[in-house]
């Protein structure tokens, strides 16, 4: 028997799951109650993926993230935490202290800021807002482009002080706009690629440095899950400050949402994290100005789009917007856009 309560499940053929961040097979593994009272749900676990993906979302972040499933245990200790119960008592340790975060240096989010040219979300987004739009949202956003897989896109997490806590890198098909996961699933973290050793990583929210811009202190925030969906709802909602968790859990803990306080904040979780999301309004309720969780796209949404789990920027996006129009044109003619360079002309929308 394990010495504490909540524990990592032992391995066995088939007790590895798929990571719910990184999407890897067979390198989830859940976290159990010993006693049998708590049934975690599939995403309470550790990717063993350390580097390349980090993902660990431990039972003490989820009873924070859940506290009225930790009222309503027994046997808890007098701090109600339930989290490291002894089953054989011994002289406590003292607790190992905390490695101090780790952060990336500032010069490389500028230096991965200059091919923009041969990013393939960059050249799907311009054909959608055009490439005066996308050069704007991508320096606000502080998006840049790797060398991997052909100019994937990173992700640089900016924390509200300006420290560079993570970064991100993915790949994106240039002509749907979609991530790529065949033949592989094309994630990986710029610390894990640049072999950097100790480090510690701490995510904070995609895009938390624009609330330090005191033009959006009285803007509401609007929270979704991936990194592209966050740029694609600021092209077409503006009037928000969109961010992201990196995940449905990424960044979505206790310690992250801090930097909310005193902000009127609004989710908009993909359409199969409704009911987890929502969950977690009342987390947000004791810290922001006002917290509401959107339920827009589940009464829009048809079975289908349900079992597809879409989010709002695949809403946003079934219309095509002027500059989509024109891109098809140039497909199906590409002497269109020599006329287009020929004469000087501008898309007037």
């Amino acid at each position: 028997m394990s010495e504490y309560r909540f524990h990592l499940q032992k391995y066995r053929p088939g007790s590895k799951t798929v990571c719910p961040e990184c999407g890897r097979k067979a390198c989830f593994t859940r976290y159990i109650d010993e006693e049998g009272q708590v049934s975690f749900p599939d995403n309470v676990g550790k990717c063993d993926h350390i580097n390349s993906c980090g993902y660990h979302y431990s039972p003490k972040e989820y009873f924070n993230d859940n506290p009225i499933v930790k009222e309503t245990l027994t046997g808890k200790d007098e701090y109600g935490k339930g989290i490291s119960m002894v089953v054989k008592p011994t002289v406590k340790p003292l607790p190992k202290p905390q490695p101090q975060i780790s952060f990336l240096p500032s010069d490389w989010v500028m230096q991965s800021m200059q091919r923009f040219d041969i990013n393939p979300l960059y050249q799907y987004l311009t054909t959608v807002a055009g490439k005066e739009k996308t050069d704007r949202l991508f320096n606000i956003y502080k998006v840049g482009t790797s060398r991997m897989w052909n100019g994937a896109t990173v992700f640089w997490q900016i924390d509200r002080n300006g420290n560079v806590r993570a970064a991100k890198i993915m790949g994106y098909d240039a002509t749907t706009g979609h991530r790529i996961k065949e033949p592989f699933n094309q994630v990986s973290w710029v610390h894990s690629v640049r072999k950097m050793q100790d480090f510690h990583m701490k995510q904070c929210l995609f895009g938390e440095h624009l609330l330090a811009d005191a033009s959006s202190s009285t803007r509401t925030v609007g929270i979704v899950e991936s990194e592209k969906t966050a740029l694609v709802a600021a092209l077409f909602i503006p009037d928000l400050v969109w961010l992201a968790t990196g995940g449905m859990h990424g960044s979505f803990n206790s310690e992250a949402i801090q930097v909310l306080q005193g902000r009127e904040v609004v989710l908009f979780p993909d359409l199969r994290a409704t009911d987890e999301w929502r969950r977690k309004v009342q987390m947000l309720q004791s810290i922001c100005k006002s917290a509401t969780c959107s339920d827009l796209l589940e009464k829009m949404a048809i079975d289908e789009q349900r079992s597809r789990g879409l989010d709002i920027a695949d809403f946003l996006l079934m219309e095509d917007t002027p500059q989509m129009i024109l891109a098809k044109m140039i497909q199906r003619n590409p002497a269109l856009q020599l006329l287009i360079d020929e004469l000087d002309l501008a898309l007037v929308e």
